[in-house]
């Protein structure tokens, strides 16, 4: 996989068009043999991410935030568990965010978020994250406009911060279609193993897709920032979303340039008995 060319197609200029039209949910890159003809990509990914993530962890100058957004039934527990299913849970988190409690909307819509920021050495996943915020906030009209339409320069301020502070910040929008949603939800139903998974409450969200569609546009045409970027990632096929994703994550972990850290002693001059 030519990993720098396959992301400059799906990666999000800032101040640019981010129009969903224009990329494929169902792309599969270069891989026209699907799945199988990307297993070998897949399996050294895995294995340099658990290095990568190792190397993270032991020099602790770094961190990573990763967040995911995407309507429902796109596969975001599905990607955090393929993409992150070799690298030492030691160093790695997820944060989820749900509907906020009476204690959280007690303060900024941030602070909640701000307390699961990465710690140096740290990966973080943010599964939904800060920009519920300007997207559910705003369709199901839990806040004025005026109040949702700030918020983009805020949370890039957030960001940057973050960023100045030593985080690295991936963001990807995991990009299904409207068809291939109907089918996953219909999978949910017909699978009694599946079926807590569903929730009537999500076909109203679902009869609102064009409102999400767009608002999910003014997201990532506002919000893709240098330090902190969007990417668009064809999410129909579920093994090119993975491979995506660790394919991000591992070439922006390769560019900090991490070693492990010194040690104070020779270890040569050393005999274990």
């Amino acid at each position: 996989m030519n990993v720098e060319a396959e992301l400059k197609k799906y990666k999000i200029t800032p101040g640019g068009r981010a129009h969903l039209g224009d990329w494929d949910p169902d792309d599969k890159g270069k891989y026209k043999g699907g799945k199988e003809d990307a297993q070998k990509d897949l399996l050294r990914l895995s294995e340099e991410l658990d290095r990568l993530q190792d190397l993270l962890y032991a020099e602790r100058k770094h961190s990573l935030l990763v967040v995911l957004q995407a309507m429902d039934t796109a596969g975001k527990d599905g990607t955090i568990r393929h993409v992150f299913n070799s690298v030492d849970p030691l160093g790695v988190r997820v944060a989820s965010f749900k509907a906020p409690s009476d204690q959280e909307l007690g303060h900024d819509y941030l602070w909640r978020v701000h307390k699961e920021a990465p710690a140096r050495g740290e990966i973080v996943i943010f599964n939904r994250s800060h920009y519920e915020d300007v997207l559910v906030a705003r369709v199901e009209g839990l806040v004025p406009k005026k109040v949702w339409k700030r918020r983009y320069d805020q949370i890039n301020d957030f960001e940057r911060m973050l960023a100045e502070e030593g985080t690295t910040i991936l963001k990807f929008y995991l990009h299904i279609s409207r068809d291939e949603q109907k089918l996953r939800l219909q999978e949910r139903l017909d699978d009694p193993s599946k079926q807590w998974k569903f929730n009537p409450g999500d076909l109203g969200t679902r009869a609102r897709w064009d409102d999400y569609m767009n608002a999910y546009e003014d997201v990532l045409r506002k919000t893709s920032t240098v330090h902190a970027p969007w990417y668009v990632v064809p999410a129909n096929r579920k093994w090119f979303r993975n491979l995506f994703v660790a394919a991000t994550i591992v070439l922006t972990l390769r560019g900090l340039g991490m070693s492990y850290p010194p040690v104070d002693y020779d270890p040569k001059s050393i005999i274990i008995e």
